[in-house]
């Protein structure tokens, strides 16, 4: 997996900066400088407002007022009050411009919220929303640093109503928020500012994949044979065998009791299940299931590779059935629901605790979809565009996923190649697509 790039929560971020060789005085000036630069390249010479909470996200803002002057922009400051940490107190002694008061301040073209950051957990007080949403809307760009005012770090809940962002500057890694819905929407586009930690990346953000080679001897089961068990409603499964065989696998087959339209000639029909063909690199259960329950217990007899969506997710009932069964599981939230429970904590939370109750590859979709592995690993899907949200795009993925499972990557790292294809394939496709023209664009 490429460019996959870490994130971290806020006690992991707390760890990786107290760990930092450099000390926390040095990470603060490369954050502030980080913010600057950033701020320049995407907005040029305009203007610029900070506005400087008390704590240490305040003293980000006052370096970042110390760079952004150096490089001759006007530059002003606004304050909640004196700064309260020692590192923030320290930031602001080698600011020497004027400190204005948050309230009574004036726009400026460019506004930098640098009001509070990731130790957030309650929301801001009425009047100052209000007055960080008027400063928004009355500038022309909106920069965030770290996260926007309003945010919890680790759910990506609002906890305050937040302004739409132009950029936001992440400060050394992602942090879940990022990445989470509803927050995700409001940041704009999102940077990371290299500050110099050692980042943990058991929770990144899905890169481009680097999906197994054809080998030259290679033939149609050494690329990996997927076998799909269709249910009452075969245009569901004709999209996820479509897909499988348009994301490399070497042979698709559907069993079936009757004629599927619309399946590429090179999609093979079988009356029967064949499930113990030893050949078979991964099945595929779900799609268009409908009221046919004994088709995941036949899939889960097996001992091969298996991918188990829509319908089929539902039917599975205990979790904990599932363990040994080397399987991936793509619920949407109300299969997810339906099968785990109401699970506490954040999204991130719910499904590393899915992937541990039943030993499998968990891709919990949605605008914000996640993949968790059980040995706790979790990929946060980059954003994808919203026209995805139409029938059928879940049938598409779970053909994907099976396809390179099937070719031979690992569970976990074949959701989320497939994940990231898809919603590349979406990008290519356009705001009219539907899901059958996601098929010509893997």
């Amino acid at each position: 997996m490429n460019e996959a790039r870490p994130i971290l929560s806020v006690a992991a971020m707390r760890d990786a900066e107290a760990a930092a060789p450099c000390g926390l005085t040095e990470l603060m000036e490369r954050a502030g400088r980080g913010l600057a630069e950033a701020t320049c390249r995407f907005a040029g010479p305009m203007p610029a407002l900070i506005l400087c909470g008390p704590g240490n996200n305040g003293g980000d803002g006052y370096v970042a007022a110390r760079c952004l002057a150096e490089r001759g922009i006007a530059v002003r400051v606004a304050a909640l009050g004196e700064p309260t940490s020692d590192l923030a107190r320290a930031a602001r002694q080698h600011w020497e411009g004027p400190v204005e008061r948050v309230e009574n301040c004036s726009p400026a073209p460019v506004l930098i919220d640098c009001l509070f950051g990731t130790g957030l957990k309650r929301g801001l007080d009425p009047s100052l929303h209000e007055r960080l949403l008027s400063l928004a809307q009355e500038s022309h760009l909106a920069v965030a640093a770290d996260l926007p005012s309003g945010v919890d770090a680790d759910s990506g809940a609002l906890l305050s109503p937040i302004p739409d962002y132009h950029l936001t500057v992440a400060f050394g890694a992602l942090k879940p928020a990022h990445r989470l819905m509803p927050a995700m929407t409001q940041m704009g586009r999102v940077v990371v500012a290299n500050i110099g930690i050692e980042a943990d990346r058991r929770w990144f953000e899905i890169g481009t994949p680097a999906l197994p080679a054809v080998r030259p001897d290679a033939h149609k089961y050494s690329r990996g044979l997927v076998h799909c068990l269709a249910g009452e409603m075969p245009g569901a499964m004709a999209l996820s065998a479509s897909a499988a065989a348009r994301s490399g696998a070497g042979y698709v087959r559907v069993s079936t009791s009757r004629p599927i339209a619309g399946l590429p000639r090179s999609v093979v029909e079988v009356g029967d299940a064949r499930l113990d063909d030893p050949r078979i690199g991964c099945i595929l259960v779900g799609p268009g299931l409908g009221h046919l329950p004994q088709l995941l217990t036949l899939a889960l007899t097996s001992n091969r590779p298996k991918v188990i969506d829509a319908e089929a997710i539902s039917l599975v009932g205990d979790p904990a059935r599932l363990r040994g069964q080397d399987a991936i599981l793509t619920p949407h939230a109300g299969e997810f629901e339906r099968l785990f429970g109401t699970l506490s904590g954040s999204k991130a939370d719910q499904a590393l605790a899915a992937a541990e109750a039943s030993g499998a590859v968990i891709v919990f979709k949605g605008a914000d979809t996640l993949v968790a592995a059980p040995d706790g690993r979790l990929g946060f899907a980059p954003p994808a565009p919203a026209w995805l949200a139409t029938a059928g795009t879940g049938d598409v993925l779970a053909g994907m996923i099976a396809a390179l499972r099937a070719r031979g990557m690992a569970a976990f790292d074949a959701a989320c190649a497939g994940v990231w294809l898809h919603g590349r394939a979406a990008e290519h496709a356009g705001p009219d697509m539907i899901a059958d023209d996601l098929l010509e664009h893997l």
